[in-house]
C-alpha cells in the first residue's frame, strides 16, 4: 500500500499547472463523450446534439481586443457558437465551430483570410510559445518587432527549438479554400495531420458572400512536439476533472483587398494569448453527465512493481457510489482493500476480478490473463 500511495502522490504533484489562466473569474467546461457516441468527423453537427446547451461558448464571451474592450459584436455581420470535447482514454479534444459571417473571405492563398486561431496547453505549462515572444514575457514596447528578447537567440534558432513545442497553435481556414486546412505555427507540421488531428467543413457559399460554416475537428495536443518529428514528441494526457489551457480567436475579413482585419474577437481577453500561454483560458475536463453514466461500474488496473518479487499493485477505478470491494487474484487469495498490493507464488497468466458493492447495486468486472508475472 505504501508504495501505490508514493506513487499516487508524485502523480498528483506532477499534475500540479505551473502556470495561471487568463479569466480567472471563469472556468470553461470541456463535454465528455460517452465512448459509444465519439463524433464523427464529416462536418454534420448531429453527433453533438447530446452536449447541453451550456457547454456552448458563443460570441458573447469574446472581446475585440483590436478594437477595445468596450466592443461589442453585431450579430448580424459576425456570430459564433463553439463546443469543445474529449473522450476518456484518447488525447484529442474535439471542437465543433459553428459561425455566420456576413462576408467570408478566402479567395487568396495567403495569411489573408477568415480564421479560427486555437491554441492550447495541455499541461498548462504556460509561457511563451511562438519564436518572437520566447525568452521572456511579451511587452507591449516589442510590439511590431521581430526581435527575440535575449539576442543571443536568433528567430531561426527560437524558431527550430521552441516555436510550437510545448503549447500549439493552429490557424485553422475557415473555409480553406485551396489551401490547406490550418497552419500550424512552427516546425512540427505533423500536430495538424493524421493521425494527430483530422477536419471536416461544411458550407455553401462563396467567397464574400454571407452565410453560416460548420467546422468540425479535432487536435491532439502536446507537452513536447520538437521538430524532430512525432517519434520523441509527447502528447498531453487527459483525464477528468484535469485543468488545460485553451483559446480562441475568431479572425474577421470583409474585404479581400484591405489590409486591416474587420475584428480580432478574442475569449482570452488577451491580444497577445497567440503566443503566450499564460494568457489563455482554463478548461476543465468534466466527466460524463448523468445521463451516459451507470449508476455503479466496476473498473481497475494493475502494475506489476516489483516482478522479481511477483508484486502487483492494483487500482479501483470503480464509477458510483461503491463502499464495498472484494478482489479475487485469480490464486486462490481476495482481498476487500480498495488498492491492494498482491504478492503471486508462482509465475504465469492470472484471471483476476474486482468485485464491488454500494447502495445502487452491485458490479463485476474479470480481465483474463491480464496479470502477468514471471
Amino acid at each position: 500500500m505504501r508504495l501505490l500511495t508514493a506513487f499516487c502522490y508524485l502523480t498528483v504533484l506532477a499534475a500540479t499547472p505551473a502556470a495561471a489562466a487568463e479569466r480567472p473569474d471563469r472556468t470553461f467546461e470541456v463535454f465528455q463523450f460517452p465512448p459509444d457516441r465519439i463524433p464523427r468527423v464529416d462536418g454534420d453537427p448531429a453527433d453533438w446534439n447530446i452536449v447541453p446547451a451550456a457547454y456552448a461558448i458563443g460570441t458573447d464571451q469574446l472581446v475585440d481586443t483590436e478594437q477595445g474592450h468596450g466592443s461589442k459584436h453585431d450579430p448580424s455581420s459576425l456570430d459564433v457558437k463553439v463546443r469543445v470535447g474529449w473522450v476518456k482514454g484518447l488525447n484529442r479534444l474535439y471542437l465543433l465551430y459553428e459561425a455566420y459571417d456576413n462576408y467570408w473571405d478566402f479567395s487568396r492563398l495567403d495569411l489573408h483570410n477568415d480564421i479560427f486561431e486555437v491554441v492550447v496547453d495541455g499541461d498548462m505549462s504556460g509561457g511563451p510559445l511562438i519564436d518572437i515572444f520566447h525568452r521572456d514575457v511579451w511587452t507591449p514596447e516589442a510590439v511590431g518587432r521581430l526581435a527575440t528578447l535575449d539576442a543571443r537567440l536568433s528567430r531561426s534558432e527560437a524558431h527550430w527549438a521552441t516555436h510550437g513545442v510545448h503549447a500549439q497553435n493552429y490557424h485553422i481556414f475557415t473555409p480553406p479554400g485551396d489551401k490547406d486546412w490550418a497552419l500550424a505555427w512552427g516546425c512540427a507540421q505533423y500536430t495538424k495531420e493524421l493521425p494527430y488531428a483530422n477536419a471536416a467543413y461544411h458550407y455553401d457559399f462563396q467567397p464574400g458572400q454571407p452565410g453560416r460554416l460548420v467546422l468540425e475537428f479535432w487536435i491532439t495536443p502536446f507537452d513536447y512536439a520538437g521538430c524532430e518529428g512525432p517519434a520523441r514528441a509527447v502528447e498531453s494526457r487527459l483525464w477528468e476533472n484535469k485543468l488545460i489551457g485553451l483559446s480562441w480567436c475568431v479572425i474577421d475579413y470583409d474585404d479581400v483587398n484591405a489590409k486591416n482585419r474587420a475584428g480580432f474577437w478574442n475569449l482570452s481577453h488577451v491580444q497577445t494569448f497567440f503566443g503566450n500561454a499564460s494568457q489563455l483560458a482554463a478548461f476543465r475536463l468534466m466527466p460524463l453527465e448523468a445521463p451516459f453514466r451507470k449508476k455503479i461500474q466496476a473498473r481497475w488496473s494493475s502494475q506489476v512493481i516489483d516482478m522479481a518479487r511477483r508484486t502487483v499493485a492494483f487500482q479501483d477505478l470503480s464509477e458510483g457510489a461503491v463502499t464495498a470491494w472484494k478482489w479475487d487474484f485469480g490464486d486462490g487469495s481476495t482481498s476487500a482493500e480498495q488498492n491492494p498490493v498482491h504478492r503471486y507464488r508462482q509465475g504465469r497468466d492470472y484471471t483476476v476480478t474486482l468485485s464491488v458493492e454500494g447502495p445502487d447495486g452491485a458490479s463485476r468486472l474479470a480481465k483474463v490473463w491480464q496479470v502477468f508475472v514471471k
